[in-house]
C-alpha cells in the first residue's frame, strides 16, 4: 500500500474516532503534559553552577514514563479493537491497558537505550556525532514498531524489540516517512505553546496538550502501516 494510501486511512480513522480519541487519551495527556511542564520550570529555574535534583524530581519522572506508558497502551489497544470492527468501552480500555504499562516501561527504556547509544558514543569523537545521530535516527526507525508488538502481539520486552527490527527491515523508509511527520507538529506546536507562555500557565497546559493531541496521528499512521504490512495468519503458519 503507497504512503499516501496509508496517510489518507488514518486521517479518516482519526477523525471518525476524533471524539472516542479524545475521551480516551486527553486526560491521561493533561496529566503527562503538566508533568512535563512543571519538570521543565524546575529546570530553567534551577541553579546552573549546583543544579538540585531531588527525589521529588525523580518522582515526577518516573510518574512521567508510567503514564506515557499508559497512554501508548491505550491507544494501541483502542486501536486494535476498532481494527478488528469491535465497539471499544474507554473505561474498558484503561483497565486492560494497565497490564501492558510494565512491559511497555521496559521496552521504552531498553529502545530508548539502544536509540541513543550510537550518538552518545560518536559524540566522544567530535563531528562523528552526525554519523551517530543517523544511526540513531535509523534505529529509532527501526523500533518504532515495539509498542505494537507488546501490546498487539503480546511479546515481552525483549522479543518485542527483537521483532520490531526484523518486522521493520522491508518498510523502515516508509517509517521513516511517517516518523518525520513529528517534525512539523513539534515546530508549530513549539510556536503556538511560546505564544501560550506568555499569557499563562494554564493557556500553555491546553495548547500543548491539544498540540499532543494533534501529534497521536502519527500514531495512528504508524499502526495502519504495521497493520497493512504484518503478516497474515496462513502466511505465519
Amino acid at each position: 500500500m503507497s504512503l499516501s494510501a496509508i496517510f489518507t486511512e488514518a486521517y479518516n480513522f482519526f477523525r471518525n474516532h476524533i471524539s472516542q480519541l479524545a475521551a480516551l487519551t486527553v486526560p491521561i495527556l493533561f496529566i503527562q503534559v503538566g508533568i512535563q511542564l512543571w519538570l521543565g520550570m524546575e529546570m530553567a529555574n534551577a541553579d546552573l553552577e549546583n543544579p538540585q535534583f531531588g527525589a521529588l524530581h525523580m518522582a515526577a519522572v518516573m510518574a512521567l514514563l508510567l503514564v506515557f506508558s499508559l497512554l501508548i497502551a491505550s491507544l494501541t489497544l483502542f486501536m486494535e479493537i476498532r481494527s478488528q470492527g469491535h465497539d471499544a468501552n474507554t473505561g474498558l480500555i484503561l483497565k486492560t491497558s494497565l497490564s501492558f504499562v510494565p512491559p511497555l516501561l521496559l521496552a521504552g527504556v531498553f529502545s530508548g537505550l539502544a536509540i541513543l547509544a550510537p550518538v552518545m558514543l560518536f559524540a566522544a569523537f567530535g563531528p562523528l556525532w552526525l554519523v551517530g545521530l543517523v544511526i540513531s535516527i535509523y534505529v529509532f526507525a527501526r523500533l518504532a514498531y515495539v509498542n505494537f508488538m507488546v501490546v498487539v502481539e503480546r511479546l515481552t520486552p525483549l522479543e518485542a524489540i527483537k521483532g520490531s527490527f526484523k518486522f521493520s527491515g522491508p518498510i523502515a523508509f516508509k517509517t521513516l516517512l511517517v516518523l518525520m511527520l513529528y517534525i512539523p507538529i513539534s515546530l508549530i506546536g513549539g510556536t503556538f505553546s511560546a505564544a501560550a507562555q506568555s499569557v499563562g500557565f494554564p493557556l500553555q497546559l491546553i495548547v500543548e496538550v491539544f498540540v499532543a493531541f494533534i501529534g497521536l496521528f502519527v500514531n495512528v499512521a504508524l499502526f495502519r502501516l504495521y497493520m497493512v504490512s504484518r503478516p497474515k495468519v496462513e502466511e505465519q503458519a
